[in-house]
């Protein structure tokens, strides 16, 4: 697939999910699969551009590109934003509670990294965070 070069704004988030959703086909996810590939990479992209680029002032683009392999599909959202690896938040430790008395922040990282196979983050050049998401295919 294409590489994709975007404005790190909200409204890339659509076509971040489309491709997603695209590259997800190609490689024969099933559907609980694809919806947890599109899950994490949109919560990541979203984390981007939300407190990447907006909350600090910054601009910058969210680049993303597909590979499908003969056992995988793996994705990579890179960044410019400042460095976040989102492995380093804690997970959530309530839960068991209703979603209207937990406190916000948090979940949307824990159910994003539990929805994929496996999840990496480099920060590269000292300016470039690539995080890497992998799901295991099943063979056609």
């Amino acid at each position: 697939m294409e590489t994709l070069r975007l404005p790190g704004t909200i409204d890339s988030l659509r076509v971040i999910a489309d491709f997603v959703a695209a590259a997800a086909f190609e490689a024969g996810l099933d559907e609980h699969a694809a919806y947890g590939l599109r899950l994490a990479v949109d919560e990541i992209a979203t984390n981007a551009v939300v407190h990447g680029y907006q909350k600090t002032g910054q601009t910058g683009e969210l680049v993303i590109t597909a590979e499908v392999k003969t056992g995988e599909l793996i994705i990579v959202l890179e960044d410019t934003s400042p460095r976040y690896d989102p492995r380093d938040a804690p997970p959530p430790d309530d839960l068991a509670q209703p979603p209207e008395e937990r406190p916000a922040g948090g979940l949307g990282i824990y159910l994003a990294l539990q929805g994929v196979d496996a999840f990496d983050h480099e920060y590269v050049d000292g300016c470039i965070n690539r995080r890497t998401f992998m799901m295991n295919r099943k063979q056609r």
